[in-house]
């Protein structure tokens, strides 16, 4: 967690992690943003190490594991290893009832898209496919680790994931408003979003509830 270091012994709460992920968000935005202005440059990894500030590959060292770990950061791949507690667990996120109805989702709509092409070249459409995969995407990242000490990264996570729900309906709504959708598609539609809102919020509640038996306050 470079730049944004955890202090030992001592658990990040979801505020916390919503900062340190916030920041990593910014970075990886600006990594983007490096690459494509400097794709062709004959020295674009020398420019984007000092514009990103890894002086320390400045001398010609391989940058791999930088941008694999500030990518993987933004993606909520995580090295905290799984321990036996109390707060809610599962075998594997793949398994979980709120991440299948999430992917469930993201099923439907490219159905959807199949059916009905010229929806890949609306603005809504394109916000709700995207918003609801990175649903999926973050819900995946809360539900990998129940580790004691990531309960406040899950929480963070899950918030991201409620975040991206809501742009969701938004979107659904303007696509029924300009009559791309039917009032049958997009009653099915929020009939699924419901679900993985509602799914999200009490899952939320859950690992509030654990944090606050094991720490004492938010």
């Amino acid at each position: 967690m470079s730049g944004y270091d955890q202090e030992p012994d001592r658990v990040w709460d979801e505020y916390e992690w919503e900062r340190f992920l916030q920041q990593q968000d910014h970075k990886t935005e600006k990594y983007m943003e490096l690459l494509e202005k400097y794709l062709d440059h004959p020295q674009r990894d020398q420019i984007i190490a000092r514009e990103m500030g890894w002086t320390q590959l400045l001398n010609g060292d391989t940058w791999s594991d930088e941008v694999d770990a500030l990518l993987a950061e933004e993606s909520g791949e995580s090295e905290a290893s799984a321990a036996e507690n109390e707060a809610p667990s599962v075998d594997g996120f793949e398994d979980h009832a709120l991440y299948r109805a999430a992917f469930a989702l993201t099923v439907w709509i490219d159905q959807v898209f199949d059916e009905q092409p010229a929806l890949q070249n609306e603005p809504a459409a394109v916000k709700l496919a995207t918003h609801s995969a990175l649903a999926s995407a973050k819900l995946a990242a809360a539900l990998s680790d129940d580790d004691v000490d990531e309960i406040g990264m899950t929480i963070a996570y899950l918030k991201r994931a409620l975040k991206a729900i809501t742009v969701s309906m938004e979107a659904g709504a303007q696509l029924l408003a300009d009559a791309l959708i039917t009032p049958r598609q997009h009653e099915v539609l929020q009939q699924r979003l419901f679900e993985v809102r509602d799914g999200i919020i009490t899952l939320m509640g859950q690992y509030r509830g654990e944090w606050l038996r094991r720490f004492g306050s938010l």
